[in-house]
């Protein structure tokens, strides 16, 4: 059960992947997910395109949700790194076939980069949750 509100302001654009404002209500337990890549459990980078890694990185983010005691529908703040050159479309609809449409979706922030920390890494996505103490 989500503890947040979700909220569009009528004066900005509307989007179905994302909310532009959630508020998180005191008492809450946050659970800050640091970024994570498309590799598996040894480290390596699971293919060469971004469908691939963006399925793992969401797998990762899914395990690491379940370690802190939160869910998928916990979730209230993403932002996502990709390398530049790759397609931000691609990326989207990578990223919506894995983890599925959410009735509340979370805030966004989204960049292009030049380079990530692991190499051949072509997406990085970190996460912020909030769960009822």
């Amino acid at each position: 059960m989500a503890i947040a509100t979700y909220i569009n302001p009528e004066s900005l654009h509307s989007n179905p992947a994302f909310s532009q404002v959630v508020r998180v209500p005191a008492g809450a337990d946050l659970v800050y997910i640091g970024g994570q890549n498309g590799v598996d459990a040894t480290g390596r980078v699971v293919g060469p395109d971004l469908a691939s890694q963006v399925k793992q990185t969401l797998d990762n983010l899914r395990a690491c949700l379940a370690a802190a005691g939160a869910e998928p529908g916990d979730v209230v703040k993403w932002n996502l790194l990709i390398k530049e050159g790759e397609s931000l479309q691609e990326g989207f609809a990578a990223f919506g076939a894995a983890w599925g449409h959410m009735p509340n979706p979370p805030a966004i922030t989204f960049a292009f980069v030049s380079g990530l920390a692991v190499e051949g890494a072509l997406i990085e996505i970190e996460a912020v949750a909030a769960v009822a103490p």
